[in-house]
């Protein structure tokens, strides 16, 4: 069975597929000085709950935007499960060219997210991930990863709107109440303006990539917001939870050995 472990800058998710489906998956929130035992005494638990043994998992990949938290996370795997993990990197085989003016610096997330996204729903696509920050990605139609678009996170203006005004709530994420755009109140006006604000950026973008990209495109949105904004937009052709997890399941298939000088490259970044 693979352990595909997710880390981003917000949660880290755990999963396990055995080949024909995934048999759980678990998160946890992203703190970087949380070490591999603390790791393993919340996953070895879930594992036990599910029936499932460190014996069983024979392989890992792991796909991090976190750098502070790459070494544990590799020592996890080594420590309680005997695996030496696949590290997802621009530098492997990832099955289609990244036509980037710097390959290197794209984040491995929006790589997982654009090599699952081709290989499940086809191209030309583009995704959408909701998360710390709000990421576009450009897939082609033959899977070439063309680039994107990253906008802040809804949560990080939320907080920002909160902390730079002082008369100003801290609120929650929510469509407002009757999908009315005029608020009557400060809450619901702010309410309205971050939902209502990030449909249209949302709408706008995809417009404009479509028009740059001049064919008719797919769009996928991913991540804890996704079944949120699809309640203010038809502009989602698919919403899909499990986008990276499968994204890192894909890459495994492709990498299942990591190659040596690779792996002294991500020791030394860790």
């Amino acid at each position: 069975m693979l352990l595909v472990i997710d880390a981003g800058n917000t949660n880290v998710v755990f999963a396990v597929d055995d080949g024909e489906k995934w048999r759980g998956s678990w998160r946890i929130s992203m703190q970087t000085q949380r070490t591999s035992d603390e790791y393993a005494v919340w996953l070895l638990t879930l594992l036990q709950n599910e029936g499932l043994s460190p014996a069983d998992i024979t392989g890992a990949a792991i796909g991090t935007v976190v750098p502070a938290a790459f070494y544990h996370l590799r020592q996890l795997c080594r420590q309680y499960f005997a695996i030496e993990p696949l590290v997802a990197s621009p530098r492997l085989d990832w099955g289609f060219r990244i036509a980037l003016d710097n390959p290197s610096e794209v984040g491995v997330d929006r790589l997982l997210n654009g090599l699952a996204a081709h290989r499940l729903y086809g191209g030309p696509i583009i995704v959408i991930d909701f998360g710390t920050a709000t990421t576009f990605d450009v897939v082609g139609d033959d899977g070439t990863y063309l680039g994107g678009v990253i906008a802040p996170g809804i949560n990080l203006s939320v907080e920002a709107l909160h902390m730079a005004a002082a008369r100003l709530p801290r609120i929650g994420i929510g469509r407002p109440e009757g999908g009315l755009v005029i608020g009557k109140n400060t809450n619901s006006a702010m309410r309205s303006g971050v939902f209502w604000g990030y449909v249209g950026l949302i709408e706008g973008i995809v417009e404009r990539i479509k028009r740059e990209i001049g064919a008719p495109m797919k769009v996928l949105a991913t991540g804890g917001l996704a079944p949120l904004f699809s309640e203010g937009t038809d502009v989602f052709d698919h919403t899909d939870s499990e986008l990276t997890i499968n994204g890192l399941r894909f890459l495994f298939a492709r990498n299942p050995e990591p190659p040596l000088d690779l792996e002294q490259d991500e020791a030394e970044e860790g």
